[in-house]
């Protein structure tokens, strides 16, 4: 009896790891995929920061009592996985929805995103988002745009002034 209630503290303590571990956490219940599917989803979110794993309900919500992640506990029911989350969060919803879409079994219940509850909806617009770096990208962009106009117009009134001198001269030699 005891050895069963130590194993679950073991387990309790390492659910209550990965979740200080991680940023996000995203809840999903895999009811009817085979062992194979689900080791090619891990496979898929491994190179992402993610883990999927599975875990019994009632030591979940244990494990959620406590800290950023309490949000879990309502969200847990039923045959449902955990995918932790330590990179970006953005590119693991795409991925899981992406794998969602191929295997109709599994369904995206919900997330913990720094902390915050977000439901299925929610998550399905959080695959939505451009990555990280196109993100970055495009914001550098923005910033660009102004400075590259203001060199460009700083830069045009002394071209100006030498297309005119250029023309006076051709006219004076013409003439």
């Amino acid at each position: 009896m005891s050895t069963a209630r130590a194993e679950k503290a073991a387990v309790v303590a390492e659910v209550r790891e990965k979740f200080a571990a991680s940023n996000s956490v995203i809840v999903s219940e895999y009811r009817g995929l085979t062992v194979g599917a689900l080791a090619t989803l891990r496979r898929a979110l491994r190179p992402l920061g993610a883990e999927y794993k599975v875990y019994k309900n009632t030591l979940v919500k244990i494990a959620a009592r406590d800290g950023d992640m309490a949000a879990v506990e309502t969200m847990v029911g039923g045959p449902v996985a955990i995918t932790f989350v330590s990179g970006e969060v953005s590119a693991v919803a795409k991925a899981l929805r992406d794998f969602a879409k191929e295997n109709t079994a599994l369904k995206l219940t919900g997330a913990v995103v720094d902390g915050k509850a977000v439901d299925a909806k929610g998550l399905k617009a959080l695959a939505d988002l451009p990555s990280r770096d196109v993100m970055l990208a495009k914001l550098a962009g923005l910033l660009k745009a102004p400075m590259t106009n203001t060199a460009y117009m700083l830069s045009a009134l002394p071209r100006k002034a030498a297309y005119g001198l250029k023309a006076l001269v051709e006219q004076k030699e013409a003439a």
